[in-house]
């Protein structure tokens, strides 16, 4: 059997198991690399040769400075803007604003990038509005694809492309002028999907959606009754309390406040040391018993917070809240607590005690009475985010919602926020130019997240979704495989002796036809390198200008929308969006039949042949 055979049964055999969906992908992936090594169309070094594609380390790499921006708030920060922007009614308004932005972010950090930073904004967007994520997953995509052909850096095929007008001498293209066709293929697309998208979509959620944690914090503050009556007092050089420990305060002098908590003047994380100047009191009670205490005791209410508001006074950039709950042989039955007191570690403050939903009578514990833990019961702790990440995972207590997640969807622009967003620039800048690879620059920007502390070693490895590096690394010898073989080479020249002689026209489009089936199929990098040489020669022989051959080449190549495995972006979203193999065609071809029309009939008037 010739290599050519081999590579054609083991590309119809995957492409049978990918539509017939009964095996993990990621098995049919491995499955395929290893074929082409069993069939000795390639070496095992080969075969197994994408996983250690600079590619696959920078997609690696694109989810941990994705997931920074994440970790950061940053991505909730454009969540809230994208929904306070399209309102929440407005499908269309919702849609067009969610592609533009991943269309202009394609255009400057590649089609890869955009996808990876927005999908968690995206699908938090479809938990948030009540929408499937079906519907909005697809069209994040298919429009990144399309905002690739905006400039230079949108997708390496507009390098490719651009260095070989060069060197053939008629000229490489300049950076924005891709816009020239970015533009319209944009439009159509994002008209396509805004008038045809809700019924060629499937109506799904993934099987895993993240809950809406965006009002926790009021949630949890209404439940344990501080949504209202908690102040925060600062303390000034002269209050009488400073020097005193928390236990030597003593309110009884005002009977309508009842302390809460005391935080450290700048972290707003607990203490056992004396009161220092600046550091701060919580207490609840009445707005005029809380300011009587305040000026005979030489407090201040803090700047930057809505007095009496429970909410902004205990969630904030700063620190946040967990519920936790007493799990049976829990080593903390029987322990006693009460709302104000300060855990074994120093990091954290308990606010309040429920039992049976309900707040515990026992000894008035509205006035700090103490309560003895029983299995069931649950507790509202404080601090800094960092106490709370490090020290719920004591198995002695279960923690009712992550406060990652929370901090994730609910704290816009927290901590290490501006950090992030200067890590994403100059990773932005190092793409734009030039300056390094694209894999180096990923690793520079994964590299820096953490050691700027936004991300650990080990939430950067979770960061990364293996099911697609695992998947792209695998796919990628099928590139090489129709290359060292001269299948691909024997296609395209096929074609263009098939087509060649009807004219400029035709050949665009039989060699748009060429891209975008073998785009469906192995990466459009790899059907560009093995298309524009076809085309450069083609051009020449028919006395023409390459220019137009080019272009329309690059936008053949960002028309890869009918398969999930057409890129890796497709790949992203399709567990989010709970899509089958088959639903990605449906919507996938009206825009390529636009981008055809582009590359056709657009291209040429713009680049004379």
């Amino acid at each position: 059997m010739s290599p050519i055979t081999s590579i054609a049964i083991v590309i119809a055999l995957a492409v049978f198991l990918f539509i017939l969906n009964k095996l993990p992908v990621v098995i049919v992936a491995m499955a395929t690399a290893l074929a082409l090594w069993a069939t000795q169309v390639l070496t095992l070094n080969q075969a197994l040769g994408g996983f250690g594609d600079p590619a696959v380390i920078f997609i690696a790499c694109l989810f941990i400075v994705s997931a920074g921006l994440e970790t950061t708030g940053v991505t909730a920060w454009a969540g809230q803007l994208l929904i306070r922007g399209a309102g929440q009614e407005s499908r269309t308004r919702l849609l067009l604003l969610t592609m533009s932005l991943v269309a202009v972010l394609t255009a400057m950090i590649s089609v890869n990038g955009a996808v990876a930073a927005l999908l968690p904004v995206v699908v938090v967007m479809a938990v948030r509005l009540k929408r499937k994520s079906s519907q909005l997953l697809m069209p994040l995509v298919f429009s990144a694809h399309a905002g690739s052909m905006l400039a230079l850096t949108g997708t390496p095929v507009n390098v490719l492309v651009s260095e070989a007008g060069s060197d053939a001498g008629v000229g490489g293209f300049g950076y924005f002028e891709f816009a020239l066709v970015g533009l319209p293929l944009l439009a159509g697309t994002m008209a396509i999907i805004v008038l045809f998208g809700e019924r060629l979509l499937p109506q799904r959620n993934g099987a895993k959606m993240p809950a809406d944690l965006s009002r926790h914090a009021r949630t949890l503050v209404e439940q344990y009754g501080l949504a209202d009556g908690i102040f925060q007092l600062r303390m000034r050089a002269t209050s009488p309390y400073v020097g005193l420990s928390a236990t030597e305060i003593d309110l009884s002098a005002f009977p309508d406040v009842h302390i809460v908590a005391f935080q450290e003047g700048e972290s707003g994380a607990p203490f056992r040391r004396p009161l220092r100047d600046g550091d701060h009191m919580l207490v609840r009670g009445t707005a005029d018993a809380a300011a009587l205490l305040a000026a005979k005791m030489h407090l201040s209410f803090r700047e930057g917070t809505i007095a009496g508001h429970g909410e902004e006074t205990l969630f904030n950039r700063r620190s946040g809240l967990a519920e936790v709950v007493i799990p049976p042989r829990s080593g903390l039955i029987g322990q006693t607590v009460f709302p104000g007191m300060v855990t074994d570690s120093g990091d954290l403050i308990v606010l309040a005690v429920q039992r049976a939903g309900a707040e515990i009578d026992a000894d008035g514990p509205k006035a700090g009475g103490r309560v003895a833990l029983r299995a069931g019961d649950t507790l509202l702790l404080q601090g800094t985010w960092k106490a709370l990440d490090v020290h719920l995972s004591d198995p002695d207590v279960l923690v009712v919602n992550s406060p990652e997640l929370v901090r994730r969807q609910a704290v816009p622009l927290g901590p290490g926020a501006y950090q992030a967003i200067a890590i994403l620039v100059a990773m932005v800048i190092l793409l734009a130019t030039g300056l390094v690879p694209p894999a180096v620059a990923g690793l520079l920007a994964a590299g820096a997240m953490v050691l700027s502390r936004i991300m650990s070693v080990e939430q950067s490895y979770r960061a990364i979704d293996w099911t697609t590096v695992i998947l792209v690394g695998a796919l990628m010898p099928l590139s090489t495989a129709m290359v060292q073989t001269g299948a691909a080479q024997l296609m395209a020249e096929g074609l263009v002796r098939l087509i060649g002689g009807a004219g400029p026209l035709a050949l665009l489009a039989g060699l748009f036809v060429l891209t975008a089936v073998m785009g469906q199929l192995i990466s459009n990098t790899a059907t560009a390198l093995i298309v524009i040489p076809i085309g450069m020669a083609a051009a020449s022989s028919m006395g023409v200008s390459p220019r137009p051959v080019l272009m329309s080449t690059a936008v053949a190549a960002a028309g890869a929308f009918l398969t999930p495995i057409a890129t890796p972006t497709n790949l992203m979203v399709m567990g989010p969006g709970g899509y089958a193999f088959g639903d990605y065609w449906k919507l996938g071809l009206p825009l390529l039949i636009w981008f055809f029309v582009v590359a056709v009939f657009l291209v040429p008037l713009i680049w004379r042949f």
